[in-house]
């Protein structure tokens, strides 16, 4: 499947604002999977394909969770994170995606995961970063992406779980895992405990 392809299956899915969203996000996950290292080819299709459920029912995708048997945690911890999991199912199933790479990617890319793959890594990092965003904290994280993509992961993750905490909102337990790996590395790479 070829870009313009790919385009063409995802728009009637998306919003115009979410259209252009996923375009920023093949932009900056094309320019990430170069400097990382993963597979550009991949990368971008990820990409295209990361919101695919987002307009889809809260009920179909809470539904997905439950038939597929993923992590409830999906279905406790907001709204907000059903589209990642449920699209990853529903670009295998309506889309005929069955690259574990970018299924995995698409999975992944609200809540993060440790240990998480170069391409898993990419499409997250994009999502937060594309230039369509505009929130507080998301210049310095792309100024860090630009020298330290582990470390601009982790300010992500930091800036979210804070938020998150400001408004007494739950913390997806596996966002937090996430953050704490990434940590544990870094420290561990400055030869820390």
């Amino acid at each position: 499947m070829n870009r313009k392809e790919a385009l063409e299956m995802v728009k009637p899915h998306l919003t115009e604002h979410r259209y252009t969203h996923t375009l920023g996000v093949r932009d900056t996950a094309l320019t990430l999977a170069e400097k990382m290292g993963a597979d550009q080819d991949k990368a971008e299709i990820a990409a295209i394909f990361h919101d695919y459920a987002k307009f889809r029912s809260k009920d179909e995708m809470r539904g997905i969770i439950k038939e597929q048997q993923l992590d409830e945690d999906f279905i406790h911890y907001g709204d907000e994170l059903l589209h990642a999991p449920a699209g990853a199912h529903l670009v295998k199933k309506e889309i005929g995606i069955a690259d574990e790479e970018i299924l995995s990617s698409i999975f992944w890319h609200t809540t993060g995961r440790p240990e998480m793959s170069n391409m898993e890594k990419v499409i997250f990092l994009a999502d937060y970063i594309e230039p369509n965003r505009k929130f507080p904290g998301v210049e310095q994280v792309r100024e860090t992406a630009e020298k330290d993509m582990d470390e601009a992961i982790r300010n992500a993750l930091s800036n979210t779980v804070t938020f998150l905490l400001q408004k007494n909102q739950p913390v997806f337990p596996g966002t937090l895992k996430a953050y704490n790996d990434i940590t544990f590395k870094k420290q561990k790479n400055k030869g820390g405990k």
